[in-house]
């Protein structure tokens, strides 16, 4: 129908203002008049956005200050573990001798990593020591006139920064994907996590490694957009993985399809073209940093083996002999293949067993990890997958995952949920797009589900190595189901000799310590009771928790003929005889 002639035109141009500007308010319900017309500007309001805006950033820094603090805290207070001594040792003689000598069985970045911490410690390096890897780390630590306690701390801490930034990664992958509710739930999670946190404050390899896997696929993600400008960092990432641990094999082929697909999604024309040359940039970038690592210790790849190299076979044999990486790499990955054949020791829920089961790192992990967060793990990979906007980031954050816990399933050494650090960090991300479903109770739930996981975290403070959640009754009794880096990792042998100077001093000590430490260091005057009659073992009894589980003949009677009145960090048990 068209406009009314009739009308006086002031009266047509007075409607039609009146039309347009409700026209104006139903099309955008967020614009009102005083916008369109604002009042003259005396003295405006003071908007609270800016607040807002440093919110997010107050909480971010709010959950890795304490994740820092925990990390720092369990750095100090624990004695070396198995594996630390040894990569300490390598790392120092990367230093001081510029080779690749010691634990061939690991590539260089992540010891080059917990370099930096040794070389602010400066610790004295007898060069001439002709000990294997273990016996060079307990000489360095206790028999070269260094102190174990500050030279652990340093080398620790590269790693527990490291560790602070993969939280970051998890954070903005998260928000990436569901908002910045779910970047900070993801972080929670991560940040409350006891097995991150305990071995992100070690100087090992594990979370390094993880970390640099979640940051290529998370590059990756982002490389759906910019692939000249992530898929190559993504290959760098790889590398810096492929560098740190030879674990990370299994993921390569899947990020590399991503990084493919990535590209192909990218792409106007030519796609297939342009998604194989996605690849190959990010595997030339992977292998070019693991080259780049053996040369920033050695720039003349020098490489003698100084043990056994064993020989490998079939399949493994060829795509050891086809990788184009450095010789050292390739022996490297020739004794991790031996160490599969090894007829390693398993425990898993009270029984002790020869071999590898393949249900037993979803069984550790099911121990070892918080109920709230068991359970957002479950809800954030079935939103993923069943929410249409989440689903194309399903293949980014749980293909990889899924690969690399598949085949750490099929390995042979049972020893701890370590092996699979890589679950809580990608899950953590997948947790936090929960928040992105439209129910109304999803963030109250969400909310509750993490205040549990910190609660449940906090109180295992300083002894997370040994956590397990409340269904399974708490860290003092992981040792009933699980053994060896789940719960005694040789950390405690400082805490041992101080609850033996406080509670037990001058009592007799007969010692059964399984770790790196050297007791007589911390001043822990004990004998070995499997070297003499059992009618001659009087005093106190202290063994370490993996030695009770694995404990037969002479030591097991023991044992059962004493009776438990401590416990020193969930870890080692004392009995009276």
């Amino acid at each position: 129908m068209g406009p009314d002639r009739s009308r006086p035109l002031a009266v047509r141009i007075t409607a039609g203002r009146m039309m347009a500007h409700e026209q104006h308010s139903v099309l955008e319900p967020g614009t009102h008049d005083d916008e369109a017309h604002p009042p003259p500007a005396t003295a405006p309001e003071r908007s609270p956005r800016p607040r807002r805006r440093w919110l997010l950033p107050l909480l971010v820094v709010v959950l890795l200050a304490q994740m820092a603090a925990a990390m720092v805290t369990t750095a100090v207070q624990q004695t070396p573990t198995i594996d630390e001594p040894v990569y300490v040792a390598t790392a120092a003689d990367y230093l001081h001798e510029h080779r690749v000598r010691l634990n061939p069985e690991h590539p260089p970045l992540g010891k080059l990593v917990i370099a930096v911490g040794v070389a602010i410690a400066g610790p004295h390096v007898d060069t001439s020591y002709k000990g294997d890897q273990g016996q060079f780390g307990r000489h360095l630590l206790y028999e070269s006139g260094n102190d174990p306690w500050r030279l652990m701390f340093w080398a620790r801490l590269p790693v527990i920064v490291l560790t602070l930034l993969f939280g970051l990664v998890v954070f903005t992958f998260a928000r990436e994907l569901a908002g910045a509710a779910a970047g900070l739930a993801a972080l929670a999670l991560y940040a409350f996590s006891p097995d991150v946190i305990a071995h992100g404050s070690l100087a090992t390899l594990d979370v390094p490694a993880a970390g640099f896997v979640l940051t290529s696929a998370w590059l990756l993600w982002r490389a759906r957009r910019r692939p000249r400008l992530y898929v190559p960092s993504a290959g760098v990432a790889l590398g810096a993985g492929l560098a740190t641990k030879m674990s990370v094999l299994p993921a390569v082929p899947v990020l590399l399809a991503l990084a493919a697909w990535s590209v192909w999604r990218a792409g106007a024309e030519n796609r297939r073209r342009r998604a194989a040359l996605g690849a190959g940039v990010a595997a030339v970038a992977a292998v070019a940093v693991v080259w780049a690592s053996y040369l920033v210790v050695d720039p003349r790849l020098r490489w003698t083996p100084e043990q056994p190299v064993p020989a490998v076979h079939g399949v493994k044999g060829l795509l050891v002999r086809l990788l184009p990486l450095p010789a050292s790499y390739r022996d490297g990955m020739r004794i991790q293949f031996g160490l599969e054949n090894y007829p390693w020791q398993g425990f898993l829920f009270g029984h002790l067993y020869t071999g590898s089961r393949w249900y037993y790192l979803p069984a550790a992990l099911l121990v070892k990890t918080p109920l709230g967060m068991l359970a957002l793990w479950v809800a954030g990979a079935v939103v993923l997958v069943a929410v249409r906007r989440l689903r194309p980031a399903a293949p980014y954050v749980l293909v990889p995952a899924g690969v690399l816990l598949a085949a750490a399933m099929t390995g042979s050494r049972d020893f701890g949920t370590r092996y699979a650090i890589f679950v809580p960090m990608f899950l953590a991300v997948a947790a936090g797009c929960v928040l992105a479903v439209r129910w109304r109770w999803a963030p109250l739930v969400t909310g509750a589900l993490v205040l549990f996981v910190a609660v449940s975290s906090l109180l295992t403070y300083p002894y997370y190595l040994p956590y397990s959640n409340e269904a399974f009754g708490g860290p003092a009794e992981t040792r009933l189901r699980l053994h060896d880096s789940n719960v005694d990792w040789g950390q405690d042998l400082g805490r041992l000799a101080d609850r033996l100077r406080q509670r037990y001093r001058g009592e007799r000590i007969w010692l059964v310590y399984k770790g790196s430490g050297v007791p007589s260091y911390y001043g822990i005057d004990a004998s070995d009771p499997r070297r003499v009659p059992p009618r001659q073992v009087h005093g106190l009894l202290v063994v370490s928790d993996s030695a009770v589980a694995k404990a037969r003949g002479r030591l097991a009677a023991l044992i059962r003929s004493s009776r438990p009145v401590d416990d020193v960090g969930h870890s080692i048990t004392i009995y009276r005889r």
